[in-house]
């Protein structure tokens, strides 16, 4: 059956099909995430950019909690279709959509009550903070609509559709730069205009994907269609969601520390340093959506008891990964100068300029580490082998963040960009070794048990 290609065609075929969608569908939404610092960039000013940029590390705590979570529920949806089990898998699906309205508007109003407070934590400069706390209190707003199409996209994706995701990306990533356009050059809001367009684009997806998911989670047979909130599933759907949020959230919370370094350095280091992360998100898109797609891949084949598909779609994904970091590590070394400029209008210093390129080429050498991790991380994820995957992952935040908060004060900027291939190569040395002793194997059926 068509729909059940994760678990029945070739290991290569079965992860390009879930994930190039996943890789354009994202790809499209760092195009229109990266569209709010291109436009403030180049029509409002370096500081506008600077003002977009020192939020970001914090808004990415939120992103990652939700990201986390989607993880959880989509891999215990991924092992109930590979087994066929629909009226356990729509059970999960409803307590999903549940939980994370809930905490998406409690989320959304903490951060109302204390974005000022979080912006001067980051040590914000004080020429930018105003704009910084406005762009902040405009996304706490949207983060309800940011939650549900992150868990909504999640499950679309454990059920190999990942075409879904995609077309809704394209469509509100066009929709967002135009209101970008628009709210900015036309109505003069600069960085509350690109705030606005995010939140009403984020609005009108979340609302789509989810009338689109009600309709395909109706071609599966199941007793109790409605929607619902079980405890037992929402405890089953804990034990792979908590670490994985766990691991996300305090990597984001560890980013922070590494961006209040990079805020204390001024303004025109900030701009180009936020430029540079915009560039480097990019470049990390595939690997992610390779790493997704192979927990999905895992958690299916697990489900369908064929673990030895398991092993030799890992060892497909590496040939895959290589040849993108490949790509990547040409494009960025030839390209870095030209890509930051992007961002950058005619005034703009030389100092932001030179200190993007620098951390765009350096950071561009090692895309493959992280390539490899996200692909075991990914397989750790999908088995729900999560203890080791955390350990891996926080090893990982605190050499970052231990690096660059020693090291650049004393040695300069560039020390915070050192620290990254550093990070990414023990998380993988560590979650491979996880993956040699086999405990992948079994690990998914005893947590959902």
């Amino acid at each position: 059956m068509e729909k059940e290609y994760l678990i029945r065609t070739p290991p290569a075929r079965a992860l390009l099909t879930l994930a190039l969608p996943m890789i354009i569908g994202n790809l499209f939404q760092q195009f229109y995430n990266m569209a709010d610092s291109v436009i403030v960039g180049r029509f409002v000013g370096e500081e506008a950019l600077a003002a977009v940029g020192a939020s970001y590390s914090l808004t990415n705590v939120f992103i990652s909690i939700a990201i986390g979570g989607g993880v959880g529920a989509s891999v215990i949806t991924a092992q109930m279709f590979g087994s066929r089990n629909y009226t356990r898998m729509r059970r999960s699906v409803s307590t999903a959509l549940v939980a994370f309205l809930v905490l998406g508007l409690v989320l959304g109003g903490v951060g109302l009550r204390f974005s000022s407070t979080f912006m001067a934590w980051l040590q914000t400069p004080a020429n930018v903070l105003g704009d910084a706390t406005t762009y902040l209190d405009i996304y706490f707003l949207g983060l309800p609509f940011l939650f549900m199409y992150n868990v909504l996209s999640a499950l679309f994706n454990s059920l190999g559709k990942s075409r879904i995701p995609l077309y809704l990306l394209v469509f509100s990533s066009l929709f967002n730069v135009a209101l970008d356009l628009y709210m900015v050059r036309v109505l003069g809001l600069g960085v509350a205009g690109v705030a606005w367009a995010t939140l009403i684009a984020q609005g009108v997806s979340a609302v789509a994907s989810f009338v689109i998911f009600l309709r395909v989670l109706h071609g599966y047979p199941a007793k109790g269609a409605g929607l619902c909130f079980d405890t037992k599933e929402f405890g089953r759907m804990n034990r792979i969601a908590l670490p994985s949020i766990l691991q996300q959230s305090t990597v984001s919370i560890g980013m922070m520390l590494v961006q209040s370094v990079v805020n204390s350095f001024g303004s025109e280091v900030l701009a180009g340093y936020s430029a540079s992360m915009r560039i480097e998100s990019l470049c990390i898109v595939p690997m992610a959506a390779i790493g997704n797609a192979f927990s999905s891949y895992t958690a299916q084949n697990l489900g369908a008891g064929q673990q030895g598909r398991v092993a030799r779609g890992y060892h497909v994904g590496y040939g895959i990964v290589a040849a993108i970091a490949a790509g990547i590590c040409l494009v960025t070394q030839a390209c870095a100068t030209p890509l930051i400029s992007l961002f950058m209008d005619t005034d703009s210093s030389a100092v932001a300029l030179a200190t993007g390129t620098a951390c765009t080429r350096f950071t561009g050498l090692f895309y493959l580490l992280i390539g490899l991790k996200m692909m075991t991380d990914g397989l750790l994820r999908g088995a729900g082998d999560m203890p080791m995957f955390t350990v891996a992952n926080l090893v990982n935040l605190g050499l970052r963040v231990v690096l660059a908060v020693t090291l650049a004060p004393r040695f300069g900027i560039q020390m915070v960009w050192f620290a990254v291939p550093i990070g990414w190569l023990a998380n993988y040395l560590i979650s491979f070794a996880e993956y040699r002793t086999g405990k992948w194997r079994t690990t998914l059926h005893r947590a959902s048990a």
